[in-house]
């Protein structure tokens, strides 16, 4: 029969994608590693991957096995924190993936709560304009742009935002305040390297003004909204963070009078994901319930 230790190990060579990262993830040396596996697929009756001096590929069997392999894992941690949970508050650590603007402006300003609410639970808040990938657990819970197209996840929506076109009061001074879309050609923009955006719905600029003369790009949306505050040209930015920084001005806003040129702006989703094995763990439910919360309290500023 396999055992639970020989699945953790199966599992992080998976999501390691090489026996030597895997190794030192669950903190034992390579030729354990290389061992349990052949225990394993000796067991099994099947090779679970193909080893080479590049690393190893897992085979279709490996790929049969992960979803089984993950779900114990995720029932034994359930398990465990069912068990210590009724003697204890919610406790250890939970991983957030998020957009970085997201992480910033709305989590970290609140995450005081959390730790009031449950002291021994630590959120570790990774904000990146890449997706996290919870299938290889890079996360418990991420925030995402669009819901995953396909896997065994848990998805719930949890606010609309808006992406407004803004400049500083210092670049419009020198450059002139436009008064049309046709007269935005003249000026020159801040916005995404495209091929580092984790998902297609950062880039608005090109939705906006296709052709835009960009002048700067960054992978970070504060950086983004820095160099737009500093002067450096226009950029669409996220409303809810803009709108309290006093050196920028918001142009072509939806509220604008109906005799001026079409609104400037982009709405945008953010949404909740997990996995389906996670969902019932105390802390990860814990912060879950805790973005929920966030979320719902700041839709109107969003």
């Amino acid at each position: 029969m396999l055992n639970s230790d020989e699945l953790r190990l199966f599992l992080a060579v998976m999501r390691e994608g090489n026996m030597l990262a895997a190794a030192r993830r669950v903190g034992v040396d390579h030729s354990t590693v290389a061992r349990r596996l052949t225990n394993m697929e000796a067991t099994l009756g099947a090779r679970l991957f193909d080893r080479s001096p590049r690393g190893v590929t897992p085979t279709p069997a490996a790929f049969a096995l992960v979803s089984h392999a993950e779900r114990i894992e995720s029932e034994l941690l359930a398990a465990m924190s069912s068990v210590a949970g009724r003697d204890r508050e919610v406790e250890g650590t939970v991983r957030l993936a998020t957009p970085e603007a997201f992480a910033s402006h709305l989590i970290a300003p609140r995450v005081a709560e959390l730790r009031e609410r449950h002291p021994r639970l630590t959120l570790e808040l990774a904000s990146e304009s890449k997706a996290a990938s919870l299938s290889r657990r890079e996360a418990e819970i991420a925030v995402m742009l669009k819901p995953p197209p396909k896997g065994r996840f848990v998805t719930r929506k949890l606010a609309d935002y808006r992406l407004g076109l803004y400049a500083s009061k210092a670049y419009l001074a020198r450059e002139g305040v436009p008064t049309g879309r046709g007269d935005l050609s003249r000026h020159v923009f801040v916005s995404y390297i495209e091929e580092l955006a984790g998902f297609a719905e950062m880039i608005a600029l090109d939705q906006l003004l296709p052709g835009a003369a960009i002048v700067f790009r960054a992978s970070s949306s504060a950086a983004q909204h820095a160099a737009v505050a500093a002067g450096m040209g226009l950029g669409v930015l996220h409303v809810f963070a803009a709108a309290e920084d006093e050196r920028l001005v918001q142009l072509f806003p939806e509220s604008m009078p109906e005799s001026m040129p079409e609104s400037m702006e982009v709405w945008r989703s953010y949404w909740l994901v997990m996995h389906a094995d996670l969902q019932r763990l105390p802390r990860v439910r814990a912060a879950a319930d805790f973005l929920e919360e966030v979320t719902r309290e700041m839709r109107e500023r969003l």
